[in-house]
């Protein structure tokens, strides 16, 4: 972390600091229904406070396309941010213009302030030059914490950081150093699971950790197609036939770099996919022409839990089947509780993120016994796909 600038570096007493955080949060019936990203940043929103900032937090909700959306509103979030930072927070119906001058400008040090939902302004998403300077007009420091929206070059997380002094925030902080540590520093043998439905959408991801990795879990229907290129039969499962040549590629470069690519040998697989419905497990040479793929077998999971066992670290993007429906869970939640056993042994470095990552270790009940899990999806991917973030390398000294 010794080359991102972070709130140790920081001077905020008595100054009025604009952090953009990612509230961004699934909202039912007018209520949050998961405060996850909340959480996140009250680390940081508490910090600011008790140094003396003004805290002005600037955030995005849902797609209102630069208009403003009343259904868009961050106005519903406010008690909950609230009630998850232990503190007071204001609201300002906008995030430029008298309207938000006039709040902050009321706010004394210490006090929390929510803007207005920042893309209800088509300079947000356009990165617009006269937004960005309405925005800094309001703030004399900027912190980001929204990793999650870090790949994106917005007025809110890129265009501020040319307009003030910008910090990382304690969230964005742990999230780089997490990540750098999986992928740019690993402690060695460091192995990936690599799971989700097409191959097509982790081309550079994988392309990049067949550089960096030992070896690389290939799971959920994405593995589909490596089974096919090879010549393993699929039935009526998922896959991409037109992805062979790829997923060949993906292997093959695997062999160059000296990283195992570690396939499925057998599945659990069913007729009909849904809950309850007739399942068994084949070895991949015995599949059944009208059978689906559903998971991976009990050898396969065996064979990814030794693989794990021998590993100090794991970077695991993607669920390993279909695991919203069981008993299509199986292999992510056995693999998973494995890895989050090993770690709290002190065995293991694990670090899991992006898509459906955080739904399932959720699921498999281990969120909070992993070394670090992600909140973030697309900044996660690009990251490992060793792609430069925009609200990442604003920060850097």
């Amino acid at each position: 972390m010794s080359s991102i600038r972070t709130l140790d570096d920081a001077a905020v007493d008595g100054k009025r600091v604009l952090v953009r955080v990612d509230f961004n949060v699934p909202v039912r019936d007018g209520a949050v229904s998961d405060a996850s990203r909340i959480e996140g940043a009250a680390p940081t929103i508490r910090e600011l406070a008790d140094k003396g900032a003004k805290v002005i937090l600037l955030a995005h909700f849902g797609r209102p396309k630069g208009k403003r959306v009343d259904s868009e509103s961050l106005a519903p979030i406010v008690e909950t941010v609230a009630r998850v930072v232990g503190r007071p927070v204001g609201f300002a119906d906008d995030c430029i213009g008298d309207v938000a001058a006039a709040a902050i400008g009321n706010m004394v040090p210490g006090e929390i302030l929510l803007l207005e939902n920042t893309r209800f302004h088509p300079g947000e998403e356009k990165n617009d030059t006269a937004f960005v300077a309405e925005l800094a007009a309001n703030g004399d420091v900027f912190v980001n914490d929204a990793f999650s929206a870090a790949h994106r070059a917005h007025a809110s997380t890129e265009g501020l950081a040319h307009k003030l002094p910008a910090y990382a925030g304690r969230a964005m902080e742990a999230e780089i150093e997490a990540l750098t540590k999986a992928c740019e520093q690993p402690e060695r043998p460091v192995v990936a699971i690599v799971g989700g439905a097409k191959v097509s959408t982790k081309i550079a991801l994988l392309e990049n950790l067949c550089e960096k990795m030992d070896a690389i879990v290939i799971g959920g229907a994405m593995a589909n197609t490596f089974v096919a290129a090879h010549g393993g039969d699929v039935g009526k499962s998922l896959y991409e036939p037109d992805q062979a040549d790829l997923a060949r590629r993906i292997v093959a470069r695997g062999e160059e770099t000296g990283c195992t690519i570690v396939l499925p040998k057998d599945a659990t697989v069913a007729r009909e996919f849904k809950e309850g419905a007739e399942s068994w497990d084949v070895g991949l040479d015995a599949m059944p022409d009208d059978a689906m793929i559903l998971d991976l077998g009990p050898h396969s999971i065996d064979t990814v839990k030794a693989e794990i066992g021998t590993a100090k670290t794991l970077l695991w993007n993607g669920p390993l089947g279909a695991f919203e429906v069981p008993p299509f869970d199986r292999a992510t939640v056995e693999v998973a509780r494995h890895a989050a056993e090993l770690t709290a042994a002190g065995k293991l470095t694990s670090v899991a993120g992006g898509g459906d990552t955080l739904a399932a270790m959720h699921h498999a009940g281990v969120a909070e016994k992993m070394t670090y899990v992600s909140m973030a999806g697309g900044a996660f991917l690009e990251w490992l796909e060793g792609k430069s973030l925009p609200g990442v390398a604003v920060l850097k000294k």
